[in-house]
């Protein structure tokens, strides 16, 4: 990625944004990903959907969803084409026959393996100078924007009619016309 041409250190700039900033780096990170993880020929979700799975236990389509931050109705087809491929199995839940889970096979172990390993090389050279306080508030950050999807928005605030500058206007006091 060129960042020669994003200009930095002017506020209001797409530079001084986190989210902007967010959107850039993962764009970079997910090219840098799929070059090094090409012989795969897995999809940048369907690597994210195994690497989640990599510590080899089990999850619910709901789990997993909100560990890879998408909905299960989504997850669905990234789950199809891991099915189709060999690398997860799944299955009724002990206990609960309605909850689908998921498990890696054992190509899917070794798969998710070869991903987490490439995941942990990358968050080692880009973050590996860092101070941990610096990639624990980085971390802290990440939470905050992923929480937020768990908030309600605020209300849009009504537009004003066009012609009118807030409460007091040029309608008087009360925005009463008479």
């Amino acid at each position: 990625m060129n960042t020669e041409s994003v200009p930095t250190g002017v506020p209001g700039t797409p530079a001084e944004s986190p989210l902007l900033s967010l959107q850039r780096a993962t764009h970079a990170t997910l090219q840098v990903l799929a070059a090094e993880l090409a012989d795969l020929d897995l999809t940048a979700s369907e690597s994210n959907a195994l690497a989640n799975l990599a510590d080899g236990r089990g999850r619910t389509v709901s789990e997993l969803g909100a560990a890879v931050g998408t909905r299960p109705t989504t997850l669905t087809g990234v789950l199809d084409r891991l099915e189709r491929r060999g690398h997860i199995t799944r299955g009724a839940r002990a206990g609960d026959r309605r909850a689908v889970l998921i498990e890696l096979t054992p190509s899917g172990r070794e798969t998710a393996a070869a991903i987490r390993r490439t995941v942990a090389e990358l968050e080692e050279r880009a973050l590996g100078g860092l101070p941990e306080e610096a990639v624990a508030g980085f971390l802290t950050v990440l939470r905050a924007l992923t929480g937020v999807s768990a908030r309600p928005a605020r209300p849009a605030r009504p537009a004003r009619p066009a012609g009118t500058r807030g409460a007091t206007g040029a309608t008087g006091a009360t925005g009463a016309t008479g």
